[in-house]
């Protein structure tokens, strides 16, 4: 196992903080473990947001085995959170308790195709890696998944869509560990799919999936890939660090119409800012904490809500503790 964190201990290095505290209860049980582990990990490197706080440990599994072998080895009562590429991603500045398991392109980031209109993806596999392999094989279907910057794991969990075509369309079965490490194989129906959700077990990790289009000419796949690409770079804030689509699309509406309604376009809280490009897409303008981008989605909230009535859910996942004195209530703003 690669240990990550500054100086030296018997092991070879000195951890402190949190990490030094969950290494030191575990003791031997990860010995073995092949993959990649950082102690004290600093969360904002690797969400797209470029803000947060410190996990206690961050796990790397070099595959599906070694992944199995971490969830046998770290007790049910200790913390473990999975997260994919951090595109879709807020973590508060109080950190996060216990391990985040984070699946990397080595490992989880291979896809190929198994049929004329099937695709076996890693979890770790960029959408838009997808996308690009559909379309060299001929199978139509998969061109949403060019404007999606997320990877396949984030787009089984939360059934990611766009251009009117959504992950559940697609899947045809699912590779899952539990938290005891053991596998499942779970089917469409399995997954429980609906708006931009799965009701598949919250503890499950996923680590790849079957997926299954249609023959289609590469030059109708690739004219519909490059009207998505246009749709993102001429509506969407793309080159900024943002986390997508903010909230979710409320029944019979859009987000970001109910957004510019309530007067919240290029609003800002400290460096967090409603892009003025698009009002559904939050981004960090080079200086936003963790809690500005939470205050300000709250804050979002609460307009919306004394303007439409309307109660925007999130679609950003957020995770971990708030920093003392930094709390966010929700709905900031609301009318009583």
């Amino acid at each position: 196992m690669g240990l990550c964190p500054a100086g030296r201990t018997r092991r070879g290095w000195v951890v402190t903080g949190g990490g030094e505290a969950l290494l030191a209860k575990l003791g031997d049980r990860l010995s073995g473990l092949r993959g990649r582990m950082t102690v004290n990990a600093e969360m904002e490197k690797i969400t797209w947001f470029r803000a947060g706080g410190i996990a206690d440990a961050l796990f790397q599994p070099a595959d599906e085995e070694d992944l199995a072998a971490f969830l046998k080895a770290v007790p049910e009562e200790i913390p473990v959170m999975v997260v994919g590429i951090g595109s879709n991603l807020l973590v508060r500045e109080g950190g996060i308790p216990g391990f985040v398991v984070r699946l990397s392109a080595k490992g989880f980031g291979e896809a190929e195709t198994v049929s004329g209109t099937q695709i076996r993806a890693g979890a770790a596999t960029p959408d838009k890696r997808v996308a690009a392999l559909a379309h060299d094989s001929g199978i139509g279907g998969f061109h949403f998944y060019h404007g999606i910057p997320g990877a396949v794991g984030g787009a089984l969990r939360m059934n990611a869509g766009a251009n009117g075509v959504e992950t559940r369309e697609r899947v045809v079965e699912v590779r899952a560990l539990d938290r005891a490490g053991n596998l499942h194989v779970l089917s469409n129906a399995d997954m429980g799919y609906s708006y931009r959700h799965s009701s598949a077990a919250p503890d499950l990790i996923f680590t790849s999936a079957l997926f299954e289009g249609y023959r289609e000419d590469k030059d109708a796949i690739k004219a519909a890939m490059d009207a998505v690409q246009h749709h993102r770079e001429t509506v969407q804030p793309i080159r900024e660090k943002t986390g997508g689509s903010t909230f979710k699309n409320p029944e019979g509406t859009s987000a970001w119409k109910e957004i510019d309604k309530a007067g919240c376009r290029g609003l800002m809280i400290g460096g967090a800012q409603m892009s003025p490009m698009h009002c559904n897409f939050m981004i960090n303008t080079g200086t936003a904490t963790g809690y500005d981008l939470e205050y300000l989605g709250e804050t979002v909230r609460g307009r919306v809500l004394e303007h439409s009535g309307i109660r925007l859910q999130w679609e950003i996942k957020r995770i971990g503790r708030f920093k003392p004195g930094h709390e966010v209530q929700e709905f900031l703003g609301q009318m009583l």
